[in-house]
């Protein structure tokens, strides 16, 4: 692993301007065998330090498949202020500083906005749920935008309407509705949490 991504793993840097959507971090890290249960504990009481961080949206673990040591951190958070605020915390830091002798390789990847919408969860639950939610969120929004809107556009060209809905169906639905929607029914929607 080279030293700049090593240090922006660690320190939680990102050369990407900050911006007010939900972020997803995931940091993979190879464990050494010999490690793997003392990296397992480690990595519950940090996940369990995280979820409690404000702004976090979720922490959990994958377990690396047959054959393989290599496990998977994932932190979501509300946007990049509570990430940062978690990234250079003294516990953060503290936790990092007991790790590094039980890993041989740290991988940090970050996705922030719509990306991290369609981004499937670590433990995710059944598709049908987060199906008929999105069926129910875009209803909602298209009805009101019908409803309300579009009778006061009635002469605007067809195409530019059209536009107008889309447009506002798709910021609505992954900045406004979706991010609170699966807050508010995460326990429905991923059961096995």
């Amino acid at each position: 692993m080279s030293v700049p991504l090593r240090l922006r793993a660690r320190l939680g840097t990102s050369d990407e301007a900050p911006c007010p959507e939900p972020v997803t971090v995931t940091v993979a890290r190879v464990v050494r065998p010999e490690h793997r249960a003392a990296f397992e504990r480690w990595a519950d009481d940090v996940l369990r330090v995280a979820r409690a961080f404000p702004g976090n949206l979720g922490a959990s673990m994958l377990h690396p498949g047959p054959g393989s040591s290599e496990y998977h951190l994932v932190y979501r958070f509300q946007d990049d202020d509570s990430l940062a605020a978690w990234e250079r915390s003294s516990e953060r830091r503290s936790a990092l500083a007991h790790v590094e002798d039980m890993v041989d390789d740290e991988r940090y990847n970050r996705v922030a906005g719509l990306e991290s919408f369609f981004t499937r969860s670590p433990q995710p639950g059944p598709r049908w749920r987060m199906t008929l939610v999105t069926i129910a969120a875009v209803f909602v929004i298209t009805s009101l935008l019908q409803n309300l809107v579009m009778p006061h556009l009635a002469s605007w060209p067809l195409e530019v309407r059209l536009l107008l809905s889309a447009t506002a169906v798709v910021l609505l639905l992954g900045h406004v509705v979706m991010p609170r929607l699966t807050r508010l029914l995460g326990r429905w929607l991923h059961p096995g949490r």
